[in-house]
């Protein structure tokens, strides 16, 4: 049984429908209305690139059953940071924070706000010149709406996430029932690709699933978390393999295989098939409202992180305060939105997150690794249990180790660089602990 809320610490609020919505949210961004086409030029047919979205989305859905299980047994603040730290120490805490804040989450915020600039300029004929101010517009809202309580941004982000769902539906539908109706050629063979091979489509299509750890974050604040976090994880990660198989099928029966892999907006070149410009600026709205919802959760479960390890003396004491009345972690919360504004406003964060992007794999790699530390040393019983272990563990283990040492062959400097990023954390870590370990500012 989770423990009742501590009189100064999270409320625990947060439903199963909320934290499915925060799954759902957390993943669907605005990869699959943009990036689908690099993943057909790195294979030979429809059925092939099909077949990549339902195996990455399988494979995924292997490593949210361990974070299910994880889950399950600390539904704390903090996630990932917190089973790295118990199994591994408070150094493999700080360096999954540390490279959390420097680049994964606020590197992904500030590229994600951009493109929802972006498309709101398309969607609405603003000036280019405003993408900044909306970009900075938009964290600014996204922070200040995650001030006021759990409940308050939950409610928003639920309605978020629906209406990129609903989006994904149109799409859909449009793809299917009108532009792409009675098409045959949505599995067919492209004599253009042949022999381009098959894995490396992998790397582009497992990274449009990143995001599913972001729940694990906000463990404090779910309700009955040994049920709802096992539940949430896995009914987020069916609805999200079922958007994006079908999403690629309708780009493909409209455009074929090889005007999706020609394509560099499918799902603005679908909608413009069937309703002109019109639709094409309808899709441009419900990627914008897809990036915000991104952006409002990275946010908010970064902000958890960081709070835990300020908690910890792993970081500033004063990020570690929740808001009285509020019950939120808004220092946390308003550092990691300026850091991400820092990274917008110099244009640097789009290499930033490159060099780290395959970090982030690497940490849920890393992570699951601890659910066998916690399996000989944690005696409870929780209430969900990774089936078919120690096999389905070291099937995810296994298949991003794979992913990470490709993409090191395929960019050995990006790689190295985000390597580095990492190791940089080393003597942070060391100089963070001599300093301030007895101040713990």
């Amino acid at each position: 049984m989770s423990s009742p809320n501590p009189p100064e610490g999270y409320v625990r609020s947060l439903g199963l429908r909320d934290a499915a919505l925060i799954v759902v949210g957390g993943i669907i961004g605005g990869g699959i209305f943009r990036s689908p086409n690099i993943a057909a030029q790195r294979t030979e047919s429809g059925f092939s690139l099909l077949a990549i979205w339902v195996a990455a989305g399988l494979l995924t859905l292997v490593g949210a059953l361990c974070y299910a299980e994880l889950g399950a047994r600390r539904p704390l603040a903090g996630g990932s940071y917190v089973y790295l730290r118990e199994a591994y120490g408070p150094m493999a805490g700080f360096l999954f924070g540390w490279t959390m804040l420097l680049v994964i989450y606020s590197g992904s915020t500030a590229a994600v706000a951009t493109v929802f600039s972006g498309y709101a300029i398309a969607a609405f004929g603003l000036p280019a010149g405003l993408a900044l101010p909306l970009t900075i517009g938009a964290l600014v809202f996204v922070t200040g709406i995650n001030l006021f309580g759990i409940r308050t941004g939950a409610h928003i982000q639920n309605v978020f996430t629906i209406l990129k769902l609903l989006a994904v539906a149109a799409l859909v539908v449009t793809g299917l029932a009108f532009a792409g109706a009675g098409s045959t050629q949505a599995l067919s063979a492209d004599p253009s690709m042949q022999g381009v091979g098959f894995a490396g489509a992998f790397l582009p299509v497992l990274f449009a699933y990143s995001g599913f750890t972001y729940l694990n974050n906000l463990g404090g604040e779910v309700r009955d978390p040994q049920r709802t976090l096992p539940r949430a994880l896995g009914l987020g990660m069916l609805v999200v393999i079922t958007a994006y198989v079908l999403a690629n099928y309708a780009y493909l029966s409209v455009l074929g295989h090889g005007g999706l892999a020609s394509s560099e907006a499918p799902a603005a070149d679908v909608m413009r098939r069937v309703f002109g410009d019109a639709g094409a600026k309808a899709i441009a709205l419900g990627i914008a409202v897809s990036t915000l919802g991104f952006c409002n959760i990275t946010l908010v479960s970064g902000a958890r992180v960081l709070q835990a390890m300020g908690e910890d003396g792993l970081f500033f004491r004063s990020v570690a305060r929740l808001h009285p009345r509020w019950r939120t972690p808004n220092v946390a919360l308003m550092l990691l939105a300026a850091w991400s504004i820092v990274l917008a406003a110099s244009g640097s964060y789009g290499q930033l997150l490159d060099y780290a992007t395959f970090a982030d794999w690497l940490a849920c790699a890393v992570t699951v690794t601890t659910l066998f530390w916690y399996r000989r040393r944690d005696a409870s019983n929780p209430s969900f249990r990774a089936p078919w272990h120690p096999w389905l563990p070291l099937l995810f283990i296994g298949a991003v180790a794979a992913v990470v040492v490709v993409t090191m062959l395929d960019n050995p400097t990006n790689a190295g660089i985000g390597v580095l990023i990492v190791l940089a954390g080393i003597p942070v870590y060391l100089v963070w602990r001599r300093l301030f370990s007895k101040s713990h500012v």
